[in-house]
């Protein structure tokens, strides 16, 4: 899920007077959230606000609510505000292209946290548009390509598998990086399989589930559903058990309900992210920046995100 975007600089910034001996307690960070009603995006929010207290800096987090135009609107408030910089967590990677844009002509510096700006089918994920000082995320093609690796683990030995896809929501760049990375690790391996369905569940437990209820109204005998977010394997953990399938159940973020239900048996494995951890490295890299400890442009900023299982479900640890 998503997060900050836009903010103003402001004039200390662009007279060169915000620099490495400015106070913690004159510094403003923005982050404008894709909402933080989903529970991943919430986590990275706290992650960002956790950590400007540990600072000792002020911090300005707008909710979105899902809107790609109140995210719009509320870059502008974050710009009007002056703050010293911004972190996004783009609804819609395409336009918040132009959110950077705007903020960085008003001088603030930029990070992405979660997601890429610009269009992820021209820009490779690690490709960073150049006017962000950071895109700080998980890789969503390594993960995607974990997924993948649990998903051979649990593949039938004795027929083409088959394999339904639950996406996130339009507009979120990692919905096709999740695929790639999946797909890659499969046809690396040489896995004999096909994508007989890929419906999109929206990040949520309901829209989950319901997806997975239409998928097995039309293919009953689907063996792995592959769940872009952890959320929807919830939800479709619940399809799955009412209708009797013994498909295998794959998610991605390594949530608390994930974690337990892979325990309980109910859900087969998980990619594990770190959501608050993510949101702290966004604000100490965009801090860095405004304080002139460091100075990033343009840089991939990310962590390990393993794949796991029952047998290794201890490793992760869940944020959200």
């Amino acid at each position: 899920m998503k997060k900050v975007h836009r903010t103003a600089l402001g004039i200390l910034l662009a007279a060169g007077l915000l620099g490495g001996s400015a106070h913690a307690a004159d510094v403003t960070l923005g982050f404008s959230s894709v909402g933080l009603s989903f529970p991943f995006a919430a986590a990275i929010a706290k992650g960002f606000q956790d950590e400007a207290v540990k600072r000792g800096a002020k911090a300005v987090v707008l909710d979105a609510k899902a809107d790609v135009q109140k995210q719009a609107n509320d870059i502008d408030d974050l710009i009007g505000q002056k703050v010293n910089g911004l972190v996004i967590m783009p609804l819609d990677s395409v336009v918040a292209q132009g959110w950077v844009d705007r903020a960085t002509a008003a001088g603030l510096p930029v990070v992405a946290v979660g997601s890429q700006i610009g269009d992820p089918k021209k820009r490779a994920i690690r490709d960073v548009y150049p006017k962000l000082t950071a895109l700080t995320t998980q890789d969503e093609v390594a993960a995607g390509n974990a997924a993948g690796q649990v998903a051979l683990d649990l593949m039938p030995k004795d027929h083409l598998a088959k394999i339904a896809i639950i996406e996130g929501a339009a507009g979120f760049a990692e919905v096709a990086q999740r695929t790639d990375g999946f797909k890659q690790a499969l046809d690396k391996a040489g896995a004999k399989y096909e994508i007989v369905a890929s419906q999109p569940g929206d990040w949520t437990a309901e829209k989950g589930e319901a997806a997975c209820q239409n998928i097995l109204a039309a293919h009953p005998d689907v063996d792995i559903f592959y769940n872009q977010a952890d959320d929807m394997v919830v939800g479709c953990a619940r399809a799955v058990r009412s209708a009797g399938s013994q498909a295998k159940l794959i998610g991605v973020g390594g949530s608390k309900l994930a974690v337990a239900a892979i325990k309980a048996g109910q859900v087969d494995g998980t990619v594990c992210y770190k959501p608050e951890a993510l949101g702290a490295l966004a604000f100490d890299t965009l801090y860095d920046n405004v304080t002139g400890k460091t100075h990033h442009k343009a840089e991939f900023l990310s962590y390990p995100t393993p794949g796991v299982t029952k047998a290794n479900i201890d490793a992760c640890v869940g944020q959200w």
